[in-house]
Parts: C-alpha cells; sequence; structure tokens
C-alpha cells in the first residue's frame, strides 16, 4: 500500500462515520445549512479555534466540550453564526448541543457546535429543533457530501478530502470536509474544518499534531487578511483501525502528522482556491530570510497587500507593490539584495528590475489560474510559504451586500 493513498470522497470515508445535511430554512431558497457529523463510537477529540477576541457563542461551548477529551458528533448550522448575541447565543448554542445529544443518545458533552454566516442575528431555533429528527435520520456513510454543502456560506463548491496510509501493519483512514472563502486570514479564518479518522491515537499527541497541523495549512493562507469570531477545527479519532497506540516520537506518529497534515494542506488549497470572486490561486515563497519568523511575516505581508492582489487580478506585474509590502512588514530587508521571481522569470535582482527580464513572459505567467512568486530576502535561511488568491471587482461586490 502507497504510503499515502487519496480517496474520492471526505470525512465519511473514516470507517464509523456518518454524515447528513438537510435544509431547516436558515438559509434561504432551500439551500442545505444543518449539518452532523456522527461517529458510531466515542472518539478522542482535538479542537482549535478562532484568535478573534470576539468569539461566536458556539465557539465557547464547543471549547469547554472539547475540553473534556471525548466527542462522538459535530452539529453545524450555516446562515447564522450566533456571534454577539449574549446569553440567549449561549442557551441556543447549549440546546443545539442537548438537542442532538438526545436524539443521538449521547451525553451532550460529546457534542460540538458550529455555526457561520450573519453576525449580531439569533438562531433561528424553532426551524433548528423541527429539522433535527430529519437531519439524524439521514445520516448514513454516504452523506459526506450532504454534510459538505450544508456548511457551506459563499462559498461556490464543496470541499472535501480523504486519504489511507498503513501504520504498524493496519490501514488508517484520515478524511475531511471544510468550507470558508471570506473573512479568510492565518489564526484560523472564517472556516470550518472538520475532520475523522480511525486511527487510535491518545488525546495529547492528537493535539500536539492538531495544533501543528492547522498552523502549516489553514494559517499558511489568507484570502483578504479578516480574521473571523467563528473557525473552528475538529479532530475526532474513534479508533475503530484498532492499530497500535500512537506513541510520542514513533514513527506511527510521525507517519499520521503526515497524512493529518496533508489532509488539512489539501482543504486549505481549497479554500483559497475557492476565495470569494478568486480568480487566481498564487503561491507566496520567501526564502533567504534572517529566520523562519521573518520569512513568515515577510510571505504574509505580500499575500494580505490589497496593491499586490489588484496587481495579480490585473495581471499586472508590478514588482513594486511587492517591494512596498516587504519593506512594511515586521521582517528585516535590505532593498539592495532582493530578488524576485514569478515562476521560472527571475524579474528584480539586487532590488531593481533586472536587465533582460522579459515583461510579455511576466503577463503569460500572471494570466494563468495559478503560479508561484518566489522572494529572495538574501540574508539567512528563513523560509515560509502563504497561499493567497486575487481581489476582485467580485469580491466587493459579494461583501458590499452580505447582509442584503
Amino acid at each position: 500500500m502507497a504510503e499515502l493513498e487519496w480517496l474520492d470522497g471526505g470525512i465519511t470515508a473514516v470507517p464509523g462515520i456518518h454524515a447528513g445535511g438537510v435544509a431547516a430554512g436558515i438559509k434561504s431558497g432551500g439551500k442545505k445549512d444543518l449539518a452532523l457529523i456522527y461517529s458510531s463510537a466515542p472518539a478522542r477529540v482535538a479542537a482549535v479555534f478562532t484568535a478573534n477576541q470576539v468569539k461566536g457563542a458556539p465557539v465557547v461551548v464547543s471549547a469547554e466540550h472539547a475540553r473534556g477529551g471525548t466527542a462522538q458528533a459535530i452539529l453545524a448550522s450555516s446562515g447564522c453564526s450566533n456571534v454577539c448575541t449574549g446569553e440567549r447565543g449561549i442557551r441556543d448554542a447549549r440546546e443545539m448541543a442537548r438537542l442532538a445529544a438526545e436524539l443521538l443518545r449521547i451525553p451532550a458533552t460529546h457534542v460540538l457546535v458550529a455555526s457561520t454566516g450573519v453576525i449580531g442575528v439569533h438562531l433561528p431555533m424553532d426551524r433548528i429543533r423541527a429539522a433535527l429528527p430529519k437531519l439524524v435520520k439521514s445520516l448514513s456513510p454516504q452523506g459526506g457530501r450532504a454534510a459538505a454543502e450544508a456548511i457551506l456560506t459563499t462559498d461556490t463548491r464543496t470541499k472535501e478530502a480523504a486519504l489511507r496510509l498503513e501504520l504498524g501493519g493496519r490501514p488508517v483512514t484520515i478524511g475531511g470536509i471544510a468550507k470558508g472563502v471570506g473573512m479568510l486570514e492565518p489564526h484560523l479564518a472564517t472556516m470550518f474544518c472538520f475532520v475523522a479518522t480511525d486511527a487510535g491515537v491518545g488525546r495529547g499527541p492528537l493535539l500536539t499534531l492538531t495544533r501543528r497541523a492547522v498552523d502549516r495549512s489553514f494559517n499558511r493562507i489568507t484570502v483578504d487578511s479578516d480574521q473571523s469570531t467563528s473557525d473552528t477545527v475538529a479532530v475526532l479519532a474513534n479508533g475503530l483501525a484498532e492499530n497500535r497506540p500512537l506513541a510520542a516520537g514513533g514513527r506511527g506518529l510521525r507517519q499520521f502528522a503526515t497524512g493529518l497534515e496533508a489532509v488539512m494542506g489539501r482543504l486549505a488549497r481549497m479554500l483559497v482556491s475557492d476565495g470569494e470572486g478568486a480568480t487566481k490561486l498564487v503561491a507566496i515563497t520567501v526564502r533567504g530570510a534572517a529566520s523562519h519568523r521573518d520569512a513568515l511575516a515577510a510571505a504574509r505581508s505580500v499575500a494580505n497587500s490589497p496593491l499586490v492582489k489588484t496587481a495579480i487580478n490585473g495581471q499586472d506585474p508590478n514588482w513594486g507593490r511587492i517591494m512596498m509590502a516587504l519593506g512594511k512588514s515586521a521582517a528585516r530587508v535590505d532593498q539592495d539584495r532582493v530578488a524576485i521571481a514569478f515562476d521560472d522569470e527571475r524579474l528584480v535582482e539586487r532590488g531593481m528590475l533586472r536587465e533582460g527580464a522579459r515583461l510579455d513572459r511576466l503577463r503569460e505567467i500572471m494570466a494563468l489560474p495559478e503560479y508561484a512568486i518566489t522572494i529572495d530576502l538574501g540574508l539567512g535561511r528563513g523560509e515560509e510559504r502563504v497561499l493567497t488568491c486575487d481581489l476582485s471587482e467580485e469580491y466587493v461586490r459579494i461583501n458590499g451586500k452580505y447582509t442584503t
């Protein structure tokens, strides 16, 4: 068996995982807006939430439940974020967990909840109450796509990924779904990512690996530099693969970490490529920085710059905007050492336009749906990469009328 074997589907590719999605009437037009993921066996849980100081009620409740270390279900709604809704919002989030738990016959503390959508609006709990029995009945090993659809907001397509690997001679599966294409910037970003695995992993190692995978995937993407109030990444490990327990520092744990990072990395890439109004996916790599921290700061500054992103949209090789973004970052920059390349075409050397740079070739590269911008600061060995997208008129149209 290949070390990493990519599979069709997403979270329900994992043995013991059932999912479903229905239209509860939270969103208009009969769109699916209520999703449920259920593990037939209690699972270890690791969860990471938004770093925003303004947090949604579901984040508060789910963080409490995740601290217990065990979960068996995730209930997510879209169309209303249940953020800035006071004590009523907390009560509603707790009620969502309780109602799902009663129908599934599990403890309420074993249910995580998540909501996404407009801020400052209360959940239509009467509609959620009415839809939950139907949602539970819809649970199936084929329901992953329906769940992936039900969590979408301004996304244009579902995001699913799954793979299989071998640990100690036993096949182990990791699968997930994700959403979020705006308010998307490091330290999570208006996004949900729900991952499941049948691997047996202790809670401590699972939490460590989840945080690391999030840092190397979702914390390396940006659409618009805004940080959401509802971000949630949750990983359920139900142990049904019956592999030998993964020990800290062991080869099995390292292999599992590789698989987890691969799934999250693929989902993160899908998020950026579906960024609100996006037409381009661009990898910004900074190397030669004085430190990895500097490399990340510089890459994020370029990736988040509205002027760089609009130039990407307009297919304009305006390298001066990249220099500007580098200079305003927290990274150490010596402009006389900077080199910039678009794919294989070197544009800037020693901080100046390279003699012989082919602007026609640069425009060809920038017309592609995906390409890379590589920046060498010439100061050290630090290197980091951030995925970004262009900023278009469509992004303004979507967000200018989001609540209307």
